[in-house]
């Protein structure tokens, strides 16, 4: 995992785990404002009304800078922080969780708690690969048939992306190029369009 990176989901996931009679089912959201992990959380908590308690984190912001979480009942500490360690320690944002617990008469204590909780979470972000959330610029590229390969070359240093590709009397790019690597591509993109090369525009 690169930490230079956030990460999240696709799409919504859940698991279910079973301890000491006590059911935990973990379900993940990819969210980007506080509104809509609320609205999150909130949907969850109805759906499972009838449940001990419905815990919940979430993480937002292009560097993980806004987050919150809650015990929703549980001893303090035991449910919502560590909820929201295990989601940091995957360095992600623009995330929600909810962990819904149905009591099977059998006490965990402090300790039990705290692993079924952080536990529960972990399964579920190991379902499957996170994304890595990078931010990015759209460009739009007309390049000659000569000069294609050259210019393909002279960026792939760069993160970027092929989105589409038009074939007429020259080739039209779309690509996108993530944001901290625009300055330097812009550059390189400008010196050749005076030079003819190409045209470009974002």
């Amino acid at each position: 995992m690169d930490k230079n990176y956030f990460y999240s989901i696709d799409h919504h996931r859940s698991t279910k785990i079973k301890i000491k009679r006590s059911v935990f089912i973990c379900t993940l959201e990819y969210v980007t404002s506080i509104e809509k992990a609320k609205t999150f959380i909130s949907r969850i908590s109805k759906e499972n009304k009838t449940a001990t308690h419905n815990c919940w984190a979430y993480i937002l912001g292009e560097k993980g800078d806004i987050f919150h979480c809650s015990d929703a009942g549980e001893p303090s500490g035991t449910a919502g922080k560590p909820m929201l360690n295990k989601l940091q320690s995957y360095h992600m944002s623009n995330i929600a969780a909810v962990v819904t617990r149905h009591f099977g008469g059998v006490k965990l204590g402090v300790r039990g708690l705290i692993d079924a909780y952080s536990t529960s979470v972990e399964n579920t972000i190991n379902l499957k690969k996170l994304k890595k959330l990078v931010q990015t610029v759209s460009l739009v590229l007309e390049v000659s048939y000569g000069f294609n390969d050259i210019l393909l070359s002279q960026i792939k240093e760069y993160f970027f992306i092929i989105k589409d590709t038009v074939y007429t009397d020259k080739i039209i790019h779309t690509i996108e190029i993530e944001v901290k690597n625009y300055a330097k591509v812009d550059r390189l993109l400008s010196e050749y369009q005076s030079q003819g090369k190409l045209k470009f525009n974002c």
